[in-house]
């Protein structure tokens, strides 16, 4: 079985080496259709995939080169490669007031009143692409595009666990308290992470999620 080593001149035109040991593969809107595949193939070279904005990161095992099976999946990867529906959450949202202080400013940014908005953020099925920022935070992709909004331009030093907030072309949760530059539209009193739970994160990749205005 061919392998690919970190110190080879072979330089391969789909991922690109980012450290001794992790692959970045840029993957565009198939994002999680390609996490969904690299998993169900469990490479044995593989300890971790990590979906990003529009690309993977392949850890590998220590020790362990990239397969000639994995760099060929790499490089093409199945185009009719199933998006895992993973599970359904629903997370109830109190919006406006004090919980979401932002929502008349992006209300009025898109040319609607704050009930309407909030319809909309509701009304809409939203799918977990990926992790960061936070521990759990989740970049939540299915904003209708008239709720876009960019982000703050003076971000706040302290925003409250469980605010949560619209950016750019994502809705996220912030899983504990700290600074953030997302406008504010709600709060959940949902618990996004616990590191005393057996999967700390509430969310993971390919997970769908709906709003509940309460």
């Amino acid at each position: 079985m061919g392998k690919y080593t970190r110190g080879q001149s072979h330089v391969h035109p789909a991922w690109r080496w980012v450290s001794d040991r992790g692959l970045r593969v840029p993957t565009g809107e198939a994002t999680l259709a390609c996490y969904g595949t690299l998993v169900s193939q469990d490479f044995p070279e593989v300890e971790d995939i990590i979906p990003a904005d529009d690309s993977l990161l392949l850890v590998l095992r220590r020790g362990e080169c990239v397969s000639a099976e994995l760099a060929a999946m790499l490089t093409s990867p199945p185009a009719d490669a199933p998006v895992s529906s993973g599970r359904l959450l629903e997370i109830a949202v109190e919006y406006g007031g004090r919980a979401g202080p932002d929502l008349p400013v992006v209300a009025d940014l898109a040319g609607i009143d704050p009930a309407a908005y909030i319809k909309r953020h509701s009304d809409a099925d939203y799918k977990v692409a990926f992790l960061g920022f936070q521990p759990g935070f989740p970049y939540l992709r299915g904003l209708p595009d008239v709720l876009r909004t960019p982000r703050r331009a003076s971000p706040r030093v302290r925003v409250a666990a469980g605010s949560v907030a619209v950016g750019g072309v994502y809705t996220g949760i912030y899983p504990a308290a700290g600074p953030g530059g997302w406008h504010i539209i709600g709060r959940t009193a949902a618990v996004l992470f616990d590191p005393q739970r057996d999967a700390p994160a509430l969310m993971k990749p390919g997970d769908r999620v709906r709003f509940v205005p309460q």
